[in-house]
């Protein structure tokens, strides 16, 4: 994000406010970021956690689609970011219109978000794939997008918003590196905990989600497995 000392920021869909703290320690001691989270639980914890500079980092609750700034905070902000919320709307373009608005001229939309279509292990699991492809289904039942971050620029541009860059971070491993197990575990639990979601709506049975889960755990195994996984980046400034 490389934000600027002094910067005025806005985290939309902040969590616990983690990558809010990190964004407001690059913004230095005269910088301001201003965390937008729905879950009042998620604040609670965060508010908990040890670090928090409550001078230069303030989460706030609200909800995405109804941001709760204050009239004069309209159109004050060097960047609006959101990382990981789109995916997880019905409505993503009305928020990024928001955060356009929410930035002042020349100001810095930055998003960034899945696309599920990126994601390849190899050797071939095609149990697996099946299994993914019912994840990427239950997004889709309830009316999400998981191909939405190949959409982030055409997004920044419906919102009027100038598109200035874009990129795919990378996020996969292989055997044998130190990241490998983390990662792979990772999608592992992203799927166990979806179970009864993604076998209600993804179109795929129980003992085919199972069968799907075991196929992954045996090609984890293997010393040739390599896990491909990116996601996607764009950057958009508010039109002077």
């Amino acid at each position: 994000m490389s934000p600027r000392a002094g910067d005025r920021v806005l985290d939309v869909g902040c969590g616990f406010g983690l990558f809010a703290r990190a964004i407001a320690a690059e913004a230095g001691p005269s910088g301001y970021v201003l965390g937008i989270e729905r879950e009042s639980a998620q604040i609670e914890e965060g508010k908990r956690l040890a670090g928090i500079d409550r001078t230069r980092t303030e989460i706030r609750e609200g909800d995405a689609y109804d941001l709760p700034l204050r009239p004069d905070e309209w159109g004050s902000f060097d960047i609006a970011h959101a990382r990981f919320l789109l995916e997880h709307l019905e409505r993503p373009a009305d928020v990024v219109a928001a955060m356009v608005r929410a930035v002042k001229p020349g100001g810095r939309v930055i998003l960034e978000d899945d696309d599920h279509d990126a994601l390849i292990v190899y050797p071939p699991v095609p149990d697996f794939d099946s299994l993914w492809r019912a994840y990427a289904r239950t997004y889709e039942a309830g009316g999400r997008d998981p191909r939405i971050g190949r959409k982030l620029v055409a997004l920044l541009a419906g919102a009027g918003a100038a598109p200035s860059r874009c990129d795919w971070p990378f996020f996969g491993s292989c055997a044998g590196a130190e990241t490998f197990e983390t990662i792979v575990t990772n999608c592992r639990a992203i799927l166990t905990g979806a179970r009864a979601t993604i076998v209600a709506t993804g179109g795929i049975s129980a003992v085919d989600f199972e069968a799907g889960l075991h196929a992954y755990d045996a090609w984890r195994a293997g010393p040739g497995a390599s896990y491909w996984y990116c996601t996607f980046w764009a950057e958009g400034v508010r039109r002077v």
